[in-house]
């Protein structure tokens, strides 16, 4: 059976003693909620991950990023054993950000996925098409490419430790929208895939996530599609009463 996840990305957003505020009421909020119906994570940055560590423990703990080399003289980089010596259960790689700002390549993250995995993290894996791909309609064939470059090395006992998320960076800031068959649309596809690489079970297993914009008065629609298994979380992630109502939408 595969996992349903809420996964918060707080980004460049919060100083520690913010972060480790937000991690209390978030962590609050789920003991106080009772039992729910999927995981919570939270994806912190590098500087906030030992200290939201000792805050959080139904909570899990994510990384945004880690570097694509194990070890040396590259400054101001923080490797994947580093990520999972502060406690961190998880790592959010290929982000359209790290990717458009940052150029990392499919190679790149390739090195990425296979050093997480090598630490013990578990991988959250981004993928998605601009608007141009979109308009171009050549969105299918972008995320097979991504998905395929940097993920379809691995064998399934490996592939079963990640998860993917579903970005439509046509969808976020641009004052297009996803509806929820769109996504449910891009996620079937991507279960496709896996299931034509790995089998049908594997594919069943693995948990896909929405990334286009989720919040509170839309996380119910896209969570009740079959194939979208939660949300990778932006901006609604950094207030808990916000989170906590995508959260519940399970």
């Amino acid at each position: 059976m595969r996992k349903n996840i809420v996964a918060g990305n707080w980004k460049m957003n919060t100083t520690v003693a913010e972060g480790v505020q937000l991690a209390r009421e978030v962590e609050s909020a789920v003991k106080a909620a009772g039992e729910l119906k999927c995981e919570v994570i939270v994806g912190v940055p590098f500087t906030h991950l030992t200290s939201v560590k000792q805050e959080i423990n139904i909570v899990k703990l994510s990384a945004e990023n880690c570097a694509d080399h194990k070890s040396g003289a590259y400054t101001g980089e923080v490797s994947a054993a580093m990520v999972a010596s502060t406690g961190a259960e998880y790592v959010i790689l290929g982000h359209s950000e790290r990717r458009g700002y940052y150029n990392e390549t499919i190679e790149v993250l390739k090195e990425k996925v296979d050093l997480a995995l090598a630490n013990g993290l578990k991988v959250i894996f981004c993928c998605g098409e601009s608007l141009d791909e979109r308009k171009n309609g050549v969105h299918f064939d972008v995320i097979k490419k991504e998905i395929e470059g940097s993920l379809f090395h691995l064998g399934a006992e490996a592939f079963a430790k990640i998860v993917i998320a579903y970005e439509p960076i046509w969808a976020i800031g641009t004052g297009e929208t996803a509806t929820a068959e769109q996504a449910q649309e891009i996620h079937a596809f991507i279960r496709g895939l896996l299931a034509e690489k790995y089998g049908n079970q594997l594919a069943q297993d693995t948990t896909i996530l929405y990334g286009g914009s989720c919040k509170p008065s839309n996380a119910a629609e896209l969570f009740a599609k079959p194939d979208i298994d939660g949300g990778l979380i932006g901006g609604a992630s950094l207030k808990a009463a916000d989170f906590m109502g995508i959260v519940t939408a399970f």
